[in-house]
């Protein structure tokens, strides 16, 4: 199969759904990824695994209304698909249970993959989906293939530890966090307490091109080489903050990919995200009028 340029972003991991208060909804990172770079017309590819099963059939379904490309999901014959029981907490706080042994802990590696990352612009990965050997293997089979290598950090515990984290350190390209992980990781090495020193050490420590660190209400910091920008938080009325982040990082691959400054990239993730927290779920449907009627906190250098 001829996948030439047809997918300029790949993302790589985690699909399940979703078992919210409000309902149930398509999720995972990397599919929440997919889903705001379809909105923003990047046509991405997303490799996963599913169960053979009812609850499989349906994610399909779920995904393709959405118009996520599920080419290259693989099917479990053996294994379940993945169910996350989420719990919102005070002050939007999300909480997950993620069950062990589920079809996406068997991702496979296959020529047909490793073309399609090669032929990709970015490869975006998370640290979750290291947590089984079949999957970790795969993804680092692919990696050498890949030409941007996006790393999404989601340290859900006990899914992670830190060899595992600073290869992937060590592998990436860019790499997208929030505040509490900028502080857990640099942690391990650095007294530091300023989050732009912080920064600085891991771009050092291992040779990482991009770095984006999301402060919830407070906005974020973005940096490119040595430019180094910030935002504060849109005020908004909160739904809940599931898939924020990954809007966020949605919406700097798309504009970076335009060549958009770095001002402009990071402003526009900003309204992104800031927008997906006030609807239910990470996938809500929408259109770009009603990002961009948000307000437009110009980032500083």
């Amino acid at each position: 199969m001829d996948t030439s340029n047809r997918y300029p972003v790949v993302c790589f991991g985690e699909t399940l759904w979703d078992l919210l208060p409000n309902g149930r909804q398509a999720g995972g990172a990397p599919m929440n990824v997919a889903y705001h770079l379809q909105q923003l017309g990047k046509t991405p590819a997303v490799i996963s695994r599913i169960g053979f099963d009812e609850l499989g059939k349906q994610l399909i379904e779920t995904l393709e209304a959405k118009k996520i490309n599920t080419e290259f999901f693989q099917m479990d014959e053996v294994k379940p698909t993945s169910v996350v029981t989420a719990e919102i907490r005070g002050g939007h706080e999300v909480v997950y249970n993620i069950v062990e042994d589920v079809a996406w802990d068997y991702i496979a590696c296959n020529a047909e993959l490793e073309a399609l990352v090669a032929q990709a612009r970015h490869f975006v990965f998370g640290t979750l989906s290291t947590r089984s050997k079949t999957t970790r293997d795969t993804l680092f089979q692919l990696l050498p293939f890949a030409r941007n290598k996006v790393l999404d950090i989601n340290l859900r515990p006990p899914f992670y530890n830190r060899n595992i984290i600073e290869t992937l350190l060590s592998a990436a390209t860019m790499v997208k966090m929030n505040k509490a992980e900028l502080e857990l990781i640099t942690g391990w090495f650095s007294p530091l307490s300023n989050e732009i020193d912080r920064i600085k050490i891991l771009k050092e420590r291992f040779e990482i091109d991009t770095i984006v660190v999301t402060c919830g209400g407070d906005g974020a910091i973005f940096n490119h080489g040595a430019e180094y920008v910030t935002c504060e938080g849109i005020s908004v009325p909160v739904a809940d903050t599931v898939g924020s982040g990954d809007a966020f990082l949605a919406g700097i691959i798309a504009k970076m990919s335009e060549g958009a400054p770095l001002r402009d990239t990071l402003a526009f993730a900003n309204q992104l995200a800031a927008f997906v927290t006030t609807q239910k779920g990470a996938c809500s449907d929408y259109q770009l009028s009603a990002i961009y009627r948000l307000p437009v906190l110009n980032a500083s250098v």
